[in-house]
């Protein structure tokens, strides 16, 4: 079995206008929706033993708080600067070389692509993944590799929006 959490990034500034895109901070909001993710996160089973994350500052950021949060060290946390581009098929690019002992990857990426490669898991698909939005699936495989054509099913969706409305 291998567990896929889907994540994209925390909510991030367009303050500075003159700041190209891939250095755009957190704002503080997106912390304190962050928390509330990882607080609903606490209350499962959320083991992620790799996290990787595009080379962003705001989805680096995300990965740290994360990595921080589930006590992921710092030699699991990969960047790759590929996950910013990339479309939705591209990510299973990112798979390839994850050792086969890892039962769980947390990816954190960007819209369109993370929310398009989240509905092709997905019965019941989702316009757009929120920022600091998570979706988790687990695959009847052994083999990362195998993931396009493993049996799978959804773990759980949330959301801060979603975590808030419940509080």
């Amino acid at each position: 079995m291998k567990t896929l959490t889907l994540m994209r990034h925390a909510k991030s500034s367009w303050k500075d206008a003159v700041q190209s895109d891939p250095e755009r901070p957190l704002l503080e909001k997106g912390l304190k929706r962050t928390r509330l993710v990882i607080d609903f996160l606490h209350g499962k089973e959320f083991k992620p033993e790799m996290i990787l994350t595009s080379h962003a500052v705001r989805a680096l950021e995300t990965a740290r708080i994360m990595a921080h949060a589930f006590n992921v060290p710092d030699e699991s946390l990969r960047i790759e600067k590929s996950i910013y581009t990339a479309s939705a098929e591209e990510y299973f690019d990112q798979f390839f070389d994850i050792p086969g002992q890892v039962a769980h990857v947390l990816l954190i990426g960007h819209n369109p692509a993370i929310t398009n490669f989240a509905n092709r898991f997905l019965q019941q698909k989702i316009d757009y993944l929120p920022t600091s939005g998570i979706v988790s699936i687990s695959f009847e495989t052994g083999s990362w590799e195998e993931l396009p054509l493993a049996r799978h099913r959804l773990l759980f969706i949330t959301y801060p929006k979603m975590l808030k409305s419940q509080g």
